[in-house]
């Protein structure tokens, strides 16, 4: 055995960081970046309204595998769950 190996314990050593300042001042940074003026409701609807205009207009094929995903369940149903026609 090295000198090297003899003085690493033989038993693992237990080792913790707290990151609780650090994700706070992440946090804050984010905060800071999206400004006085982002709004989080308008956020989610801005989001919604483009999935919605993303699954309109679908020709049949489209449709088709766009039905097959929610039926999985890999895909939410949008609009008023029908079926997404085009228009």
């Amino acid at each position: 055995m090295s000198e090297k190996d003899a003085s690493r314990p033989a038993e693992p050593v237990e080792f913790s960081v707290d990151l609780t300042g650090h994700e706070m001042t992440r946090r804050a940074h984010v905060m800071a970046a999206l400004g006085d003026d982002w709004d989080p409701v308008e956020m989610v609807r801005g989001e919604e309204e483009a999935y919605d205009m993303l699954y309109s207009g679908l020709d049949a094929e489209q449709q088709r595998l766009y039905d097959t995903l929610v039926a999985a369940g890999v895909l939410p149903r949008r609009g008023d769950g029908g079926t997404v026609r085009e228009g």
